[in-house]
């Protein structure tokens, strides 16, 4: 089962399978819904997809916050294919890609139950917990 993973373009079909996992993943558990306005900022991020068989099966968003630091964001992977490592060829992709564009640092909103999986890719807690769309969050950061 190979997995390939690569930039999904914006508002492509492969952007709204894209919104259909963070919908079912990320999004009804919390009751919450993609506005219009969520959807048009995204036009600035980078979204990474994780394909098998030319199937989405995974996604990462990158949100550059200044010319140094880029955020992490709406990690998911659909749920009968996680501890395969699939979401950690994601963070992998990511990173490269952000250090070639020049990123020297990555951050996230990690929930608690994704703290352990960001520790094992160096990733660092910073501040205290705070809440971020009803749950529980961590800030983690990562200097390349």
């Amino acid at each position: 089962m190979k997995t390939n993973i690569k930039i999904i373009n914006y508002f492509t079909t492969e952007y709204f399978y894209e919104l259909a996992i963070r919908d079912k993943i990320l999004r009804k558990p919390l009751g919450l819904k993609f506005s219009i306005d969520d959807i048009k900022e995204e036009e600035t991020q980078i979204h990474i997809g994780a394909f098998i068989n030319n199937k989405l099966i995974g996604i990462l968003l990158l949100k550059p916050i200044n010319t140094k630091i880029i955020q992490m964001r709406q990690v998911a992977v659909d749920e009968n294919l996680r501890s395969k490592g699939i979401g950690k060829a994601l963070v992998l992709f990511s990173e490269e890609h952000a250090q070639n564009l020049g990123y020297k640092k990555i951050i996230l909103h990690a929930r608690d139950t994704a703290i352990r999986f960001y520790e094992k890719l160096d990733y660092k807690l910073v501040g205290t917990e705070f809440m971020e769309v009803k749950i529980p969050h961590w800030e983690m950061a990562k200097i390349f």
